[in-house]
């Protein structure tokens, strides 16, 4: 299992790397951020059984929030009412019955935010002039965290952090993600010579991206314990899911973008 996790990681990372960083940030970036998104959404609706006749419309209605989220800001409560409205009437049309109609829409709404709402944040973070330096601390710190975390908690991890929702995580884990981000955030500090911040702000974000990291992990596995189901798919052989891959990216960005914009 860890030579295929590594085997898999050695050949995608240098791939997504090139890309985000060769590549203009639109259509390029965007559209992986929007094929990432619809295809978490997948995995997550199928995680909690949502019948396809509402997950298939709820994966591109998600897609298209995705968009208008990133591109088009200003219309973006108006999406949300309007996708949330067709998704009701659908289930008020297509079912005979309202039993079961919270337990059907229900992961559809949180769906949109979960995943869609905090994945834009990527692209917040992307579209600007230092962007795509700010996005590669973010997937290095948060990468390196997880890296870290796994091993050392492997190893040495002896006091279990939340055995009701990640058995498998311990304290020792958890700050060996703190020590990992703080030193994904340090390197690429240091590889972009990134002005806007000083060596000691690089580590301190880098920490803290490792702490939301391991949250962003916990949150998902409180959804997949919920489920039942162990990975949120088999698509990585050896990794899981989309979503068990971008489950701490998912709340770390938002973390960078606020830290960035207000601290």
């Amino acid at each position: 299992m860890r030579s295929q996790r590594l085997i898999v990681a050695s050949i995608v990372l240098p791939i997504l790397i090139a890309y985000i960083y060769f590549l203009p940030h639109f259509p390029y970036f965007l559209a992986l951020l929007v094929i990432v998104s619809m295809l978490s959404m997948r995995e997550f609706y199928s995680m909690y059984r949502v019948p396809r006749m509402y997950s298939v419309p709820g994966i591109f209605i998600g897609g298209i929030l995705f968009y208008v989220a990133c591109r088009h800001p200003a219309y973006f409560l108006d999406s949300i009412f309007v996708s949330l409205f067709f998704l009701l009437l659908l289930r008020l049309i297509a079912a005979k019955t309202p039993s079961g109609s919270m337990s059907d829409i229900g992961p559809l709404g949180v769906g949109f935010f979960y995943i869609s709402g905090f994945l834009s944040f990527q692209w917040f973070l992307r579209d600007d002039v230092l962007g795509v330096h700010y996005i590669l601390l973010l997937y290095t710190s948060v990468w390196m965290a997880d890296s870290a975390a796994y091993y050392i908690g492997t190893y040495l991890g002896k006091n279990k952090l939340y055995p009701a929702v990640s058995p498998n995580k311990t304290f020792e884990g958890f700050l060996g993600s703190i020590l990992g981000g703080s030193a994904g955030a340090f390197i690429m500090k240091i590889i972009f010579n990134i002005h806007d911040i000083s060596v000691m702000k690089s580590i301190i974000i880098g920490a803290v991206l490792g702490i939301a990291a391991v949250l962003g992990d916990l949150i998902e596995s409180m959804f997949k314990r919920d489920a039942g189901v162990k990975d949120s798919s088999g698509l990585i052989t050896g990794h899981g899911g989309i979503l068990d891959k971008i489950d701490g990216l998912l709340v770390a960005a938002p973390v960078l973008f606020f830290v960035l914009r207000y601290l």
